[in-house]
């Protein structure tokens, strides 16, 4: 199987800050059903986390010659949370991460890069 990160990407604070406790029970309801119909479809969730507010975020600045406090202050979009899954139709899979996209979050599917991978020629580059 091929592994992808399903990373959520949106207002991540607004769980924190502005959803009634009614929102967010009713949006990890919605999680839920995101990870069972995944399991139901033959996909493997191998890992993942919920991040918490971004007020709580460090940022070593590219360089690595400073760490701020909190996220990038010019994106008003920030990583909420991710999930690892393992999968052989991508496709498919990103038609489970509507279900959670629906939530009002954009949610982008990554292809992890393998360790024989990182050998392989470049695009553009002679094998």
């Amino acid at each position: 199987m091929t592994e992808y990160m399903v990373v959520i990407v949106g207002d991540a604070d607004r769980w924190w800050s502005t959803m009634s406790m009614q929102e967010r029970k009713d949006g990890y309801a919605e999680y839920t059903r995101f990870s069972e119909e995944l399991t139901r479809r033959g996909h493997r969730i191998t890992g993942g986390a919920e991040l918490h507010a971004t007020t709580e975020a460090r940022t070593v600045r590219p360089g690595g010659r400073s760490v701020t406090d909190g996220p990038f202050a010019e994106s008003a979009e920030h990583v909420g949370g991710f999930y690892m899954v393992e999968t052989e139709d991508p496709d498919d899979l990103a038609e489970c991460c509507k279900i959670i996209a629906a939530l009002g979050d954009g949610v982008e599917i990554r292809r992890t890069v393998r360790p024989e991978e990182r050998s392989a020629p470049t695009q553009g580059q002679a094998p």
